[in-house]
């Protein structure tokens, strides 16, 4: 199935970044050990466009830092119906594996944590969303975006069968 990954420039956009994790990994050298720390930070408009991305230095607000500038380079625009998901929807990456389902207006942000992050920095105001797998926030956010890439809206169908939109739901 094509992925319809659509990608946009960060100028005039108002992005609010959320970090995910903070990591702190050690290299052992012969003169002792060496700290760094990496960063998962996920970036959006709470309105359709959000990216993510990772960033590692010997500081945390430099990996922030750089994580934001990360994600700012890769976003997408996801298709938001009504402040919930267009249909429902798997994927896996790793061994997360994730679950959204769109919900009824009032149900809120039924997520946990790193799926949590993502959804919010998209917009989302309500749906149900399962993670199951690996609770790796990792794989947990790369799961989730190939989630959100495979939405598509009922316009997009109709424009790439190459019929009506109420041909779409009706048959």
């Amino acid at each position: 199935m094509a992925k319809n990954i659509k990608k946009v420039k960060t100028s005039d956009l108002e992005l609010k970044d959320r970090l995910v994790a903070i990591n702190r990994v050690t290299k052992v050298t012969k003169g002792g050990r060496t700290f760094s720390f990496s960063a998962i930070v996920v970036v959006g408009n709470e309105d359709g466009i959000v990216g993510w991305g990772l960033g590692k230095a010997s500081e945390v607000t430099a990996a922030i830092a750089k994580g934001v500038d990360a994600a700012k380079k890769n976003l997408v625009k996801i298709p938001i119906i009504h402040g919930t998901v267009p249909h429902e929807q798997t994927a896996k990456f790793g061994g997360a594996s994730v679950l959204l389902k769109p919900a009824s207006h009032g149900t809120g942000v039924k997520a946990g944590g790193a799926m949590r992050a993502v959804l919010e920095s998209v917009g989302v105001h309500d749906i149900l969303a399962k993670s199951k797998g690996s609770s790796n926030p990792h794989n947990l956010v790369k799961a989730t975006f190939e989630a959100l890439i495979e939405l598509r809206d009922a316009y997009t169908v109709a424009e790439h069968r190459g019929i009506a939109l109420d041909k779409v739901f009706n048959g």
